[in-house]
């Protein structure tokens, strides 16, 4: 039985951490690691060779950072999930990624299996976003601006979805809070995205923080 391989390009300006997540991916039998750069320039470069099915990003790196990187790959290839990797030591980066167009967000001290469905995650067409790094965006915004009020364009079920996806939630999870069936949710996030103008459910989740949304109640 043939087996799809998840084409995975790493950038990381720290061999310790290329080496270790070569190890990882590369012990997947639907993984297999493709290329790896140094740094953002590099990335950009063997992105456009190699043509991944997904890209595990750092931030800071030397040349071109990680921010400059994404946002040079979206603008050419929408397509390409982006999966961030980070120390979360620079909020502010963060969310510039997300914004830029990141699909997902992981910690460097995540376990390897939380790393590797990250990587499914974001290659299936699905967000990640920790929720450690959900809970630390929210506090970081609630101190630094006021909550800009939430727009009337979503109904309330949609603020439901929204809601579970700033939770990080799955549409399988959602479906089971809200009782109601994933094809319903996949309906309700489709809609959340284009109402809101957002390209992905991680810029959603980011979304719902930023306006306070994740303090209201799923019905």
């Amino acid at each position: 039985m043939i087996v799809e391989q998840i084409r995975v390009l790493i950038a990381d300006d720290h061999p310790i951490v290329r080496q270790g997540l070569e190890i990882v991916i590369n012990s997947q039998a639907d993984m297999r690691l493709i290329g790896q750069a140094a740094d953002g320039n590099e990335a950009v470069v063997l992105i456009r060779e190699l043509k991944p099915d997904v890209i595990v990003m750092d931030l800071k790196m030397p040349v071109k950072n990680g921010l400059s990187a994404i946002e040079e790959i979206k603008k050419s290839d929408q397509k390409t999930p982006v999966l961030v990797l980070t120390s979360f030591t620079d909020d502010d980066m963060v969310i510039s990624a997300i914004k830029l167009g990141a699909n997902g967000v992981m910690l460097k001290d995540m376990p390897p299996e939380q790393l590797l469905d990250a990587i499914r995650d974001v290659f299936h067409g699905r967000s990640f976003l920790h929720p450690l790094v959900a809970q630390k965006l929210m506090l970081k915004i609630q101190h630094s601006a006021t909550p800009v009020p939430v727009v009337h364009m979503l109904t309330n079920r949609e603020i439901d979805v929204l809601r579970c996806l700033a939770l990080g939630l799955s549409n399988r999870e959602i479906a089971y809070k809200l009782s109601i069936s994933t094809r319903t949710v996949t309906t309700h996030v489709r809609n959340i995205l284009d109402k809101l103008g957002l390209d992905n459910r991680t810029q959603a989740a980011l979304y719902a923080v930023e306006h306070g949304i994740e303090k209201k109640s799923a019905t």
